[in-house]
């Protein structure tokens, strides 16, 4: 495993990191779930990312037994607040009260004293900004989290927030968007601005919803026990990119991931490491097998031309919109 530095700070990350969004306390069995964890630690993975909203909070229950025992100051432990996690008025967005009940859960659940970095899953309209960035000092201060970061905002959203956050003593380290060959939109705003602040990315999604596996074949239905066809693991993500021309495209790509001693999935992750701005890249797995599979992308170099031949066969499928960033007009 490879490690890098999130953005200007000192705090070290694997370039590979775990993530639980859609099969933790949902789409896989416990054991299963388990047993990725632990493919991920012999792998040389330390960093590991939840929210408390994955699976109605059960998620991160699931993370905080697989790391129980662990050396807890040899792991990285992200979670995010945001979305609902109760039927009140009051259980989402990033209000000072639902942020600091949140991070109590989420430490509760993850059974940890603190997180590592914990971050703003989407930007809250509903809520000054100033209150939402003065709750995350409080948290940082009174050492339940050492960093803050956010998740689908907006360039000029980074911005001011990371003015607050200097003002108020606190490092605002990382973003977390959704980025991979078929996913772009970042590059034009996003990433400028986050070089420029000394804010790292920490990317979700970079095999496209599991697009770039090249399982997906144009003209065919989707293969039976996919996200495709699970509601609950995402399909309503994965829906953009199933069409025939980009899965066409997609297919396109098998012989550069061959000539680079590659599968798909690691040439998918390798990818995005390419980019300097990219501190870690998230994956999911349902198999050990898919962690030890994907753990190898870690320190592997593309070069110009494969990065340019990859770039003639995804262009005219990638989206690259800035304005298509997340960013909800009001809480949930």
């Amino acid at each position: 495993m490879e490690f890098r530095h999130l953005g200007r700070s000192g705090l070290m990350v694997s370039e590979i990191s775990y993530g639980n969004w859609i099969t933790h306390g949902s789409q896989v069995e416990e054991d299963a779930a388990l047993a990725c964890v632990r493919a991920a630690l012999d792998a040389g993975i330390t960093t590991f990312d939840t929210a408390d909203v994955y699976a109605g909070t059960k998620a991160e229950e699931v993370l905080g037994r697989a790391l129980r025992g662990e050396r807890r100051e040899g792991l990285e432990i992200f979670t995010k607040v945001y979305w609902p996690t109760g039927p009140g008025r009051n259980d989402s967005g990033l209000s000072r009260k639902h942020i600091m009940e949140s991070i109590n859960g989420s430490l509760r659940r993850l059974q940890t004293d603190y997180v590592d970095l914990y971050q703003a899953h989407r930007y809250d309209h509903s809520t000054p900004l100033e209150e939402t960035m003065e709750a995350f000092a409080d948290v940082v201060h009174s050492g339940k989290a050492h960093y803050i970061g956010v998740s689908e905002w907006t360039a000029a959203q980074i911005r001011e927030a990371h003015r607050l956050a200097r003002e108020l003593r606190i490092p605002l380290v990382s973003s977390q968007p959704q980025y991979s060959m078929l996913w772009r939109v970042i590059e034009a705003e996003v990433i400028p601005t986050s070089e420029e602040l000394g804010i790292g990315q920490i990317v979700w999604s970079p095999m496209a919803q599991g697009v770039l596996s090249g399982k997906y074949l144009p003209g065919q239905p989707p293969p039976a026990g996919s996200r495709a066809t699970d509601e609950k693991s995402g399909a309503n993500f994965i829906a953009r990119f199933l069409t025939d021309e980009v899965l066409t495209r997609v297919q396109q790509l098998r012989p550069l991931a061959e000539q680079a001693g590659l599968t798909m999935p690691q040439l998918a992750v390798a990818w995005v490491l390419q980019n300097p701005n990219v501190a870690s890249a998230i994956i999911g797995a349902s198999r050990p097998d898919q962690v030890h599979d994907n753990v190898k992308a870690a320190g592997v170099k593309l070069d110009a031309d494969l990065l340019k031949a990859i770039d003639a066969i995804v262009d005219p499928v990638t989206e690259r919109d800035p304005a298509k960033t997340v960013s909800p007009a009001r809480r949930p």
